[in-house]
C-alpha cells in the first residue's frame, strides 16, 4: 500500500510514525485500517505513546483519493474506528505535531491525550470547505477539548491556525522542542501506570461501575505501596 505506519520503541515509550511523505503524511483508507490493530498490538508493549509524522509533517488528513471511503456518511468509518482506537488506547498518548495537521491529521491529534506543538504547526478543521460533514464523534471530542465556541470557531471557519493560535485555543498543551517531548514522555514513563490509567478513565467517565474497578485496583496494586515507600526514602519511586 501507499503510506504506512512506521513503529519505533525507545524502553517505555512507543512512537507511531505516519508516513506518506509525498502526500504530507495523507492517511490512504489501508492506513486508516491499519490503526486499530496495530494500537491493539501495543498494548502491552508500552507506557506512553507518542504520534507523529514523518519528515517535518504531521498529516495533512485524508487522502482525497480515498475520501468517500474515509468519510461515506454515518459514524461508522474507518476514519471514526481509527480515532475511537486511538483515544481509548489505555495508555497516556501523546499527539507531537510538526507541520500541517489538518482534517483527518488533526482529528488524530484531538483524539490523543494530550498534544505538544512544534513553533512550525499549523491545525486546521476544513469540512466546510469540501461539503463533508464532520462525524459527530469527532465533533464531540473536539468539543470536549476546546469548549463549544471554539470548535464552531475551527469548523465554521475551517481557516488553519498556527501553534500560538492553538495553543491559545487549548488545542495544543505545549509548544516544545523534540528534546522537550523526550524529557516529558519520559517523565510521564516513570509514573505509576495504575495511576496514570485511573486518572485517563475518570476523565473519561463517571460511570460507578469504572470508578469501583480502578479504586479496588488501586488497593491490590503495589503501587501505592512503593510510592509512599520511596516518598520516605527519598528516592525516585520504581513502578
Amino acid at each position: 500500500m501507499t503510506g504506512s505506519l512506521e513503529v519505533a520503541q525507545d524502553g517505555p515509550v512507543v512512537t507511531v510514525t505516519i508516513t506518506n511523505v509525498r502526500k504530507r503524511n495523507a492517511m490512504t483508507a489501508d492506513m486508516w485500517r491499519a490503526l486499530p490493530p496495530l494500537l491493539d498490538g501495543l498494548r502491552d508493549r508500552t507506557r506512553v505513546l507518542v504520534l507523529r509524522g514523518a519528515e517535518g509533517t504531521f498529516c495533512a488528513g485524508a487522502d482525497l483519493a480515498n475520501i468517500a471511503e474515509a468519510y461515506p456518511g454515518g459514524e461508522d468509518s474507518i476514519v471514526t474506528r481509527a480515532e475511537a482506537a486511538l483515544a481509548a488506547f489505555p495508555h497516556p498518548t501523546i499527539a507531537y505535531v510538526e507541520g500541517y495537521a489538518i482534517g483527518g491529521g488533526c482529528q488524530l491529534a484531538v483524539a490523543c491525550d494530550l498534544r505538544f506543538s512544534a513553533p512550525d504547526a499549523t491545525f486546521g478543521v476544513p469540512p466546510g470547505k469540501l461539503g463533508i460533514v464532520y462525524p459527530s464523534a469527532s465533533t464531540r471530542r473536539l468539543t470536549a477539548l476546546v469548549g463549544p465556541a471554539v470548535a464552531k470557531y475551527l469548523i465554521f471557519s475551517g481557516d488553519p491556525v498556527d501553534a500560538v493560535k492553538a495553543a491559545s485555543l487549548g488545542l495544543v498543551n505545549e509548544i516544545a522542542t523534540p528534546e522537550r517531548l523526550a524529557e516529558f514522555t519520559a517523565t510521564v514513563a516513570s509514573r505509576s501506570p495504575l495511576s496514570l490509567a485511573a486518572a485517563k478513565a475518570f476523565v473519561e467517565s463517571d460511570d460507578p461501575a469504572v470508578v469501583a474497578h480502578w479504586h479496588a485496583a488501586g488497593v491490590a496494586s503495589p503501587d501505592r505501596a512503593e510510592g509512599v515507600t520511596a516518598f520516605l526514602e527519598r528516592r525516585p519511586a520504581v513502578f
